[in-house]
Formats: C-alpha cells, structure tokens, sequence
C-alpha cells in the first residue's frame, strides 16, 4: 500500500469521525465530554457550540479530501488538531481525569497532526519529483 492510500485513509478516518463525534454533540443524544467531572447541563449551548465546531472542521477537511487539495489538506489537519488538544487543556484545567485527557484528546490531536504531516510529506515528495521531471525552460534569445 502507497503513502499516498494510507494517507488517505488516515484522513478519511479523521473527516468521518470528526463530523460524527460532531453529530452526536449536536443531536439530542446522551453525550458526555470524556473527562469532564461536570458536564454542562441545560440550554447554555456548549454542546451546540462544540457539535458545531466538530462539524465545521470535518467538513472543511472532507471538501479538501474529496476536491484532492491535498497539500491544503495537510495543513488543515494540523490546524485541526489544535482542537482536541484545546480540549485536552479544558480537561486538565477543570481538574478531570488525567487518562481521558491524555488517553481521549492528547492522542486524537497527536494522530490527526501525524496525519496531516504525513500528507505533507507526501505532496512535498510529489512535488519535487514533478520539478525533476519537468524539462528546462528553454533559453530566451536575446
């Protein structure tokens, strides 16, 4: 299997679940945000906020995936993977759970910027072999 399949796969991962945990915050299912002692309840909107913002970024990174921008691609997941690690700091902050915060969020944002360095990676290779490859403009007489 390429770099280039297994990128894809990887951000395929990333833009389904995304825009699923996405839904689940959005939806009137029972959710829970995994480390928080207390999750807020009511009509406040943090679960439309953060089902929102979930929904956004994987929407964003599908458009890129499907379009094949695939080097925009990658900086979009390294932009995205600043969210799971905001939360990881929301969950250490409020003084939860240590594992989830690590084990949950620190380890989603670490994957989802593995992933977008991988394509990175894999569009900088890409294009320097297109350079090599192109011929020498031709010599303007003068």
């Amino acid at each position: 299997m390429s770099l280039k399949n297994i990128n894809t796969v990887l951000a395929t991962a990333s833009v389904l679940f995304t825009v699923y945990l996405g839904t689940s915050f959005v939806l009137p299912l029972e959710s829970s945000f995994p480390g928080l002692p207390n999750w807020p309840s009511g009509d406040g909107g943090f679960n439309i906020v953060k089902g929102s913002r979930e929904i956004a970024m994987g929407l964003a990174m599908g458009v890129l995936l499907v379009t094949g921008h695939r080097r925009a691609l990658g900086w979009v997941l390294l932009m995205v993977a600043v969210a799971p690690f905001g939360d990881m700091i929301n969950v250490l902050a409020h003084h939860g759970s240590t594992a989830a915060a690590f084990g949950i969020h620190g380890l989603t944002s670490a994957l989802i910027a593995v992933t977008g360095l991988l394509i990175l990676r894999e569009t900088s290779k890409a294009r320097k072999a297109q350079e090599a490859a192109a011929p020498a403009p031709a010599a303007q007489p003068a």
